[in-house]
């Protein structure tokens, strides 16, 4: 059964606590069915979350990051960090609201983990049950497998974080219109008015990355949103910027530890390719 959503737009970011757990209760769920399109304003919550979709592509943004959640993969969201919500397809989410402290791990910080088989059946079968209660013995076991599966989850580098300078967001934002123009930084610079040693220095500064790192990890995240959709290995890569597609696949496999083709065969959701042809 699904819970019905209580949120109302906001003019300000809040704190929502309807879904935090209640005393006695170590995890509370959610399950919604978000339309294509549909955005959730800014706000946070009083219990570390751990957002997962069974299908569809969602994108979360926290501050100048933002993160694409696709299956197979679940975003961890610390209590009280604002985020907002828009999905970029039809969406089912399954979401976990963990009382604070039980998974130590992640810090303050987001992060995208690994969803595994058996992570995947634990956060199906934790909504199933609707909440975690401590004096359950089988929700706390099961709560334990949860916490155990999430210390050990691994991370994944799906993130892009935006830079803060006005000049350096134009570069930005010209390279995030369209991921795949083989424009070089010499020419965006030009474009934008700055120099590219200026360029540099602002998004080791403010990104963390050289800039071609980062533009690496634009075209990932543009390239798991057209494999989701149900585009080929061969036009995915040309589409975000490469001639060969070999290297690409190389490029995917660095990160996920797999071609883009088994990746896809394998996400458990509707969208997912039925011919993936190289």
């Amino acid at each position: 059964m699904l819970v019905r959503h209580k949120m109302s737009p906001m003019r300000q970011p809040q704190i929502l606590r309807d879904y935090d757990p209640k005393r006695g209760t170590s995890v509370a769920t959610l399950a919604y069915e978000y339309p294509k399109g549909y955005q959730v304003p800014e706000h946070a919550h009083g219990s570390d979350q751990l957002i997962y979709a069974i299908r569809g592509l969602m994108q979360v943004s926290s501050g100048n990051c933002t993160w694409l959640i696709p299956p197979h993969f679940a975003l961890w969201i610390p209590a009280r960090k604002l985020h907002r919500l828009s999905m970029s397809s039809e969406v089912s989410m399954r979401t976990l609201y963990l009382a604070p402290g039980l998974v130590r791990r992640f810090g303050n910080d987001c992060c995208v983990l690994h969803v595994t088989g058996l992570l995947r059946e634990v956060i199906l079968e934790a909504v199933a049950s609707g909440e975690l209660r401590k004096k359950n013995d089988y929700e706390r076991g099961l709560c334990e497998v949860l916490t155990h599966c999430l210390e050990k989850a691994s991370p994944l580098p799906t993130m892009v974080t935006l830079p803060r300078d006005e000049r350096t967001m134009k570069v930005a934002r010209a390279v995030l219109a369209e991921p795949g123009a083989p424009r070089t930084l010499a020419a965006l610079c030009a474009q934008a008015g700055i120099s590219v040693r200026t360029i540099q220095r602002f998004f080791r500064k403010e990104v963390g990355i050289d800039f071609e790192s980062w533009r690496r990890q634009v075209r990932l995240m543009k390239a798991i949103e057209l494999l989701i959709a149900g585009n080929s290995v061969k036009r995915t890569a040309l589409e975000v910027g490469y001639q060969q597609p070999s290297a690409f696949v190389e490029m995917f496999r660095n990160v996920f530890g797999t071609t883009p083709k088994v990746w896809t065969q394998s996400l458990p959701s509707q969208t997912a390719a039925k011919s993936q042809k190289t």
